[in-house]
């Protein structure tokens, strides 16, 4: 079994104040960048271009099938855009992207994550495995008390706000659809939900 610990430094902007949580990343063969969401055919950034812009483009290389790491990054930390992911170490079952086959070994840090980011006040999670894990991250820090939340029984529906509090923060989590062109819905559809955020 081969283990993966993730390949990335979280980035956290001392303004943060949404975090973003997805599962983990693909294997770097599939990025086109060294940021959050690098695979191409992922839609994330092509939502924050469309929602923010009004072109889901905005944050292509012209003429490349790459993302502007340099263009997104700033405009990260001007809005105050956080971003990690629910897992730290995994192993691949299948040795692919798919979040069906990644087992999950250490979750996230998320409570370092909000230390350094004292006006963070929502954490979304992108995707089905995001936020079981995060739901499962947030069961384990409410039996520790580190955490207190309205019962869950299922995730929560799409776009829809829970409220919770995080070591005496309250703060509110919000389940969005995945970005992966894998999940089927339109790009439209999906940009929808997430500008609801206001980003």
């Amino acid at each position: 079994m081969v283990i993966e610990e993730h390949p990335m430094q979280p980035f956290l902007p001392a303004n943060g104040r949404i975090l973003f949580l997805g599962s983990f990343p693909p294997p770097r063969a599939r990025w086109s960048m060294d940021f959050f969401y690098p695979n191409w055919i992922n839609d994330f950034w092509r939502i924050q271009g469309l929602n923010g812009f009004g072109d889901p483009r905005h944050f292509e290389k012209r003429g490349e099938k790459r993302f502007d790491l340099d263009r997104i990054t700033e405009f990260c930390t001007s809005r105050g855009l956080a971003f990690f992911d629910t897992a730290r170490k995994v192993c691949r079952l299948k040795g692919n992207a798919s979040d069906e086959f990644l087992l999950i070994l250490e979750p996230a840090p998320i409570i370092s994550f909000l230390q350094s980011m004292p006006h963070c006040r929502t954490i979304v999670t992108t995707g089905g495995k995001a936020s079981e894990e995060f739901l499962n991250i947030i069961r384990e820090l409410t039996s520790s008390e580190k955490a207190t939340v309205i019962s869950i029984n299922k995730l929560p529906a799409f776009g829809e706000r829970v409220s919770l509090s995080i070591s005496g923060r309250d703060m509110e989590w919000r389940r969005m659809p995945s970005t992966s062109r894998a999940y089927p819905m339109p790009l439209q559809e999906k940009a929808a939900y997430y500008s609801k955020l206001n980003v």
